[in-house]
């Protein structure tokens, strides 16, 4: 029989651990961390020989405290030292949350981002706060353009709006976002995106929010997405808040589905709480091969 003093020293220590771990939520993990998720990934039908690496950043959401300069900074030098063949920015690289204490300004942010380096090429898709922090391009609808997308191709990183590219041995397309005008509406347009897909290269495919898989054609190679930021809290494999329909089956990671796959980023940023717990900040490295 436990006698009161051992109960409430019990007690004590629960409160302690659950203080400890509140803390390194808050406090750790989402301003020290960043890590680097690998994936490998066979597609049906790669070519034989070709081996790729592909780095994806989501989520930058830039602001003070946890986002401020040096810590982009620190993050495009870490992606720059894995030496990947593409780099693949999946959207949503401004402020969300109100603990944001100095925004950065979108020209700025895609100056830092501009030291990115691959020999195929950088890329960007918008993410859907890429468009909601944009009042105009909000109201002009598909003939809108976001701030963020003009910063980053004044910078020199081509925004990929529903088009293809070009990128070494693969083609590269950009989806954009779907949920651009609220999760009812968005700006992707998926058949004039395949009227550009012209030869029989691989085709890697970015879209910020990963609910779209379920129903892309089978002619993408690999699917790359962010937004869900894998829960921010993730405990033994689960998340308990996703923004997404289909909850944990696309929280993060390589899914793969009817033979077709799927990698979504854990991300960078924080949107609504500044906490991560179980899935740290993340530079998503995938090495695509046959």
């Amino acid at each position: 029989m436990i006698g009161r003093r051992g109960m409430l020293a019990g007690l004590g220590g629960m409160s302690a651990l659950g203080l400890g771990l509140a803390g390194y939520g808050f406090g750790v993990e989402p301003f020290l961390r960043l890590a680097v998720q690998h994936h490998r990934v066979a597609p049906p039908g790669w070519p034989p020989g070709l081996t790729l690496r592909v780095a994806a950043l989501a989520d930058l959401h830039a602001g003070a405290p946890i986002m401020a300069e040096a810590r982009i900074e620190q993050i495009v030098a870490a992606t720059n030292a894995l030496a990947p063949d593409i780099i693949l920015l999946l959207g949503d690289y401004g402020a969300t949350s109100r603990f944001v204490t100095r925004v950065l300004p979108q020209a700025d942010v895609a100056r830092r981002l501009a030291g990115l380096r691959a020999p195929f090429g950088v890329f960007a898709v918008n993410g859907n706060h890429d468009w909601w922090e944009d009042r105009a391009a909000q109201l002009a609808r598909q003939a809108g353009t976001p701030i963020m997308t003009r910063a980053l191709d004044a910078a020199g990183i081509p925004v990929l709006r529903n088009d293809v590219a070009r990128a070494g041995p693969v083609l590269v397309g950009g989806l954009d976002s779907t949920w651009a005008f609220r999760s009812s509406l968005g700006a992707h347009d998926v058949p004039r995106l395949m009227s550009r897909v012209t030869g029989d290269a691989p085709l890697l495919l970015m879209v910020h929010e990963p609910d779209i898989f379920a129903t892309l054609p089978a002619r993408a190679a690999v699917t790359f997405c962010g937004h869900t930021h894998g829960g921010q809290v993730r405990l033994a494999g689960w998340s308990p808040i996703v923004p997404s329909r289909y909850r944990n089956r696309y929280a993060w990671g390589h899914v793969r589905e009817g033979g077709r796959d799927l990698v979504v980023s854990g991300g960078l940023g924080i949107s609504t709480l500044p906490v991560r717990f179980g899935v740290p900040p993340e530079i998503t490295l995938v090495e695509i091969s046959a």
